[in-house]
């Protein structure tokens, strides 16, 4: 038995909802049955649980407590393929304030009263009991994950867990913080050999850019990654002659953005695809 697999067996004898999550830290893709929702997911996708299918699929909605379920063969090849076990915090009756960064940490400690605290990769998940709706980018460096969301398991933490303040929920009401400045246009050498321009006419970019626009807004789950693999395909095309513009790469990021991604995710995504690209 793999240790990601012990260890969502033994958060799920807690009544904690879990899954397995791939490369990326995000939830695995739908199995063929239920790609592009074919099933009909579950219903409304309020509740957690699998698909009549029990595969992993519908993302946070896979989650699920029933040992027979998690240990089946039908999950045994996610497991093997695992890098962390996720959780549904709403499914537990919780809520998870992620606070991305140091200037986050700092406004927490200052608005928020304290919780158990887990620290992450670059900040801290403050982990309150109750469960509320999930919005991402309530204010800089902060999401709310709870409901219809998924966490990684980062271990128990420490503090005493409280209950669910007005002020948290407040923040979902809230109206959004300004985002910060959108991405510079990207400047990259010209096509070795003196090559001509693929676009040929500005039909071409458009054409490419509204494409990958639809992309982004029809993605159903595992939007980080399908973020990525978009940005790594219209730079792959368009991004060598130097005719994308900041206006060009700002639809992406807002298409991106209207999908819960936050400025800093976008901004990172732009740049590993550049790196990937050698750019």
């Amino acid at each position: 038995m793999s240790e990601h697999l012990r260890t969502a067996l033994d958060l799920a004898a807690s009544q904690i909802p879990v899954l397995p999550l791939r490369a990326g830290k995000v939830p695995f893709g739908n199995c063929p049955a239920c790609a592009g929702n074919a099933c009909g997911g579950r219903p409304n996708m309020k509740t957690p649980g699998p698909c009549a299918c029990s595969g992993v699929c519908h993302a946070w909605a896979a989650a699920t407590t029933d040992p027979a379920v998690i240990a089946s063969p039908s999950w045994g090849a996610a497991w093997r393929q695992a890098v962390c076990v996720g959780y549904h915090p709403g499914g537990a009756g919780l809520t998870v304030v992620d606070l991305d960064n140091a200037e986050a940490i700092a406004w927490a400690h200052g608005a928020l009263p304290a919780t158990r605290t887990v620290p992450t990769t670059r900040g801290e998940h403050w982990i309150y009991r109750g469960a509320m709706r999930s919005v991402n980018a309530v204010r800089p460096g902060v999401d709310i994950k709870s409901t219809m969301a998924y966490a990684r398991w980062l271990g128990p933490g420490t503090g005493t867990m409280t209950a669910l303040p007005d002020t948290v929920r407040a923040l979902a009401v809230s109206k959004p913080a300004p985002a910060r400045p959108g991405p510079q246009a990207v400047t990259v050498p010209a096509l070795a050999g003196g090559g001509e321009c693929r676009h040929r006419t500005p039909a071409f970019l458009e054409r490419g850019i509204a494409m990958a626009e639809q992309r982004i807004t029809g993605a159903s789950e595992a939007v980080h990654t399908t973020v990525y693999r978009t940005f790594l395909a219209v730079l792959s095309t368009h991004g060598r002659c130097g005719c994308l513009t900041h206006a060009h790469i700002t639809r992406l990021f807002t298409a991106a953005q209207a999908k819960g991604e936050t400025v800093r995710h976008c901004t990172d995504a732009w740049a590993n695809a550049r790196t990937a690209l050698g750019m």
